[in-house]
């Protein structure tokens, strides 16, 4: 767990330990085994990572990167202002869509996806099943 923009602290009650709760139950649901970081940066440090890695000049919410090494599944990356604004503009609480995206990185290293409409709604299923165990609502019924 790296945190990188300490105003995360502000807008979550101690994310490190709810970003790890969050990787550990994706990761059980999962069924995955193996470490993985994650990286609670501002915008300007997802920007750089997404213009790099995806050619996209703009911060997004999470990002997954793969590590294909063995024990290490790979590294996941928050955005804070772009995690704030989407969760207030769902009407969500910011530590619950923080678990969330955390959740679907975690999955995403696992070898979850979502491009295909069947393979999208397993893995939305998959993070209400996280976000049930966790305590927190469901991402996919209406605001919180």
């Amino acid at each position: 767990m790296v945190l990188a923009a300490p105003g995360w602290r502000a807008a979550v009650k101690r994310p490190e330990a709810l970003a790890r709760r969050a990787a550990r139950a994706a990761l059980r649901e999962a069924g995955a085994v193996g470490a993985m970081t994650v990286l609670l940066a501002d915008d300007a440090a997802v920007k750089r990572l997404n213009g790099t890695h995806r050619s996209k000049a703009k911060p997004t919410n999470v990002l997954s990167f793969p590590a294909g090494t063995p024990g290490h599944l790979g590294d996941v990356a928050l955005a804070l202002g772009v995690v704030r604004r989407e969760a207030r503009e769902g009407g969500r609480h910011a530590a619950a869509h923080l678990a969330h995206l955390v959740a679907h990185g975690a999955l995403h290293l696992a070898g979850h996806d979502h491009i295909e409409a069947g393979d999208a709604r397993r893995m939305e299923r998959a993070e209400a099943r996280v976000m049930r165990r966790l305590g927190l609502p469901n991402p996919w019924r209406g605001a919180t």
